[in-house]
Order: C-alpha cells, then structure tokens, then sequence
C-alpha cells in the first residue's frame, strides 16, 4: 500500500510507538538543495538509533541540469556508487522510463507488484521530482515513532515538502533489490 500524505500514517504492526515493518519513504523538497537538509535530520535519527536504514540516497536536481545527481547516504560514496545502489537504480529506472503507448513505468510497476510500490507511487515520484527539486528517499525499519514522527511533522510544518511511503512487506528490500537489477540489466542502464 503506497499513500501521499501529509502527515505519518499510522502503524500498520505492533504499538503505536514502533513501527517494525519496511518502509520507503520519499521526501520531495521544492529546492534543489533541500534533500541536503532531510540528509542532516536522517543522520540525526540514525545516530539516536529511532530507526534502522537499509539504504538512502539524495536525489538533487539543479537549475539547468539534464539529469539530477544522486548521492548514496549510506556510505557517502561517488554518484556512480549510488546509481548502483537499489534506490539508485529504482530512480534511475523512474526516470529513464520512456514515455508512450505501453511502455513508461508500466513494466517497472508490474515488475515491483508484491513488493508494496504500486505504479500509482512511481507515477507520483517521478511528477514531483523535476528540475529545481530534490528529494530523500529511505529504506528503513524499525522506526520509533515517538524519536521519528516529530521530525515529520516539522518538516511538513514547514511547507516546502511533500511526503509520500509505502508500507512494505518484510522482504521487500529482497525483491525490490531483485527487481531492480532484473529491470537495469534488461534496459542497460546497470
């Protein structure tokens, strides 16, 4: 189940004040350089162990540029190191999807069925993120939401994101990983 909200839905498992299930979580900030900001509260929440991460880029698109930057958060290592990563290459394949009867992000969404991501959020990620945008996207679990739900609500206080998750199955980094290099190899962009 994907939902667009603003604010955090409630727990699908467990109390009200953990959430244990995968969650992908996808922050779209109406700046180039707002994603930086959401990296710096993520580290925060990381260091205070509110939630445990699987992986994490920032995905930045600059005034001019033909193609945004992604920067891998887990291990702060090169664009190309990030584009490799499974949310890398996830936003890789929104993007580069082509447009046109049958194809876009149909494969992509029948590709990621079971695995939480419908091509409703695809859909939604790629109409929001655009030059002059950033966002944050977060594989994670384990969240303590009494640690996590304040650093959303401030960060949609402030108006200048949106916010969109996907409540995913327990082994849904398995298969999105899976899926994710099934779908570079068929289109050559791994």
């Amino acid at each position: 189940m994907s939902t667009r909200s603003g604010a955090p839905g409630p727990p699908s498992r467990r109390s009200e004040r953990h959430l244990a299930a995968p969650t992908l979580t996808v922050w779209i900030y109406d700046s180039a350089l707002g994603a930086a900001a959401g990296e710096v509260r993520l580290k925060n929440l990381r260091e205070r162990n509110a939630l445990t991460v699987h992986d994490a880029i920032t995905v930045s698109w600059m005034p001019g540029a033909h193609q945004p930057r992604i920067g891998h958060l887990r291990h702060e290592t090169s664009a190309a190191a990030a584009r490799g990563s499974m949310l890398g290459g996830l936003v890789d394949l929104i993007l580069h999807a082509t447009t046109g009867a049958g194809t876009g992000l149909t494969p992509l969404g029948r590709r990621l069925s079971g695995t939480g991501i419908d091509q409703t959020f695809l859909e939604e990620v790629r109409a929001q993120l655009h030059p002059e945008t950033s966002a944050l996207l977060v594989l994670s679990s384990d969240a303590d939401l009494d640690e996590v739900r304040p650093v959303i609500e401030r960060g949609l206080a402030r108006g200048d994101v949106v916010l969109m998750h996907a409540e995913l199955p327990d082994d849904a980094p398995e298969l999105l990983r899976a899926a994710v290099r099934e779908l570079q190899g068929r289109s050559g962009t791994g």
